[in-house]
C-alpha cells in the first residue's frame, strides 16, 4: 500500500545550537518519518514541524496544556483521517538533553517523538488508560522498527514501564 500524500512545512526557530537541530532533521527524513507514522485511513496530511528553544515551548505548554515547563513535543491536531491537519511543535533543548540520557543519537530521538507526535494527530492518546498508553506504545516501536530504529521502550524483563 502506498504512503498517504504529505504537505509538510519545517521550521527551526532561532536559538543558540539552532544549526545542530537543523543538522539532525533533513527534510527528507522528518518525511519519511512522519509518512510511515501514518495511519492507513490517511489519505493526505499537511503537517507543520516546528523546533523551538525553552521558552516558546514552556510558553506553549502552559497556555494550550495549563502545565508550566517546557516539553519534548506537542501536538495541535486540526483534522482527522483521511485529511490530516497537525502542528508539531518540539523544544530543542528538551529533546537534546533526553537523547543524551538515553545515550541516543539526537536524530533518532527526533524521529521517535515526531512518530509519537503524529500518532497524538490520529487520535492516540496514551494518558487516557493503561491499555491505551501499551498500545501507543507498541505502534510508535513497530513504526520505528520498519524505519530501522531501536524499540524505544525496550526494557528490561521486570521493570516497570515508565511514562
Amino acid at each position: 500500500m502506498p504512503l498517504p500524500t504529505l504537505s509538510l512545512s519545517l521550521q527551526i526557530a532561532r536559538f543558540d545550537e539552532a544549526s545542530t537541530h537543523r543538522a539532525a532533521l533533513p527534510r527528507h527524513r522528518v518525511a519519511r518519518w512522519l509518512r510511515h507514522a501514518l495511519g492507513d485511513d490517511v489519505q493526505t496530511a499537511e503537517i507543520a514541524v516546528r523546533v523551538v528553544d525553552a521558552d516558546e515551548g514552556r510558553a506553549l505548554n502552559r497556555d494550550y496544556r495549563h502545565r508550566d515547563y517546557a516539553t519534548n513535543v506537542l501536538t495541535f491536531d486540526y483534522a482527522p483521517a483521511p485529511v490530516v491537519m497537525a502542528d508539531l511543535v518540539l523544544c530543542a533543548p528538551v529533546v537534546a538533553r533526553e537523547a543524551a540520557e538515553l545515550g541516543k543519537p539526537l536524530a533518532e530521538h527526533y524521529a521517535h517523538l515526531l512518530v509519537h507526535g503524529a500518532l497524538h494527530a490520529q487520535g492516540w492518546d496514551h494518558e487516557t488508560s493503561e491499555q491505551d498508553a501499551e498500545a501507543m506504545e507498541a505502534r510508535e516501536s513497530a513504526i520505528l522498527a520498519a524505519l530501522g530504529f531501536a524499540d524505544p521502550y525496550a526494557r528490561p524483563p521486570g521493570s516497570r514501564r515508565k511514562r
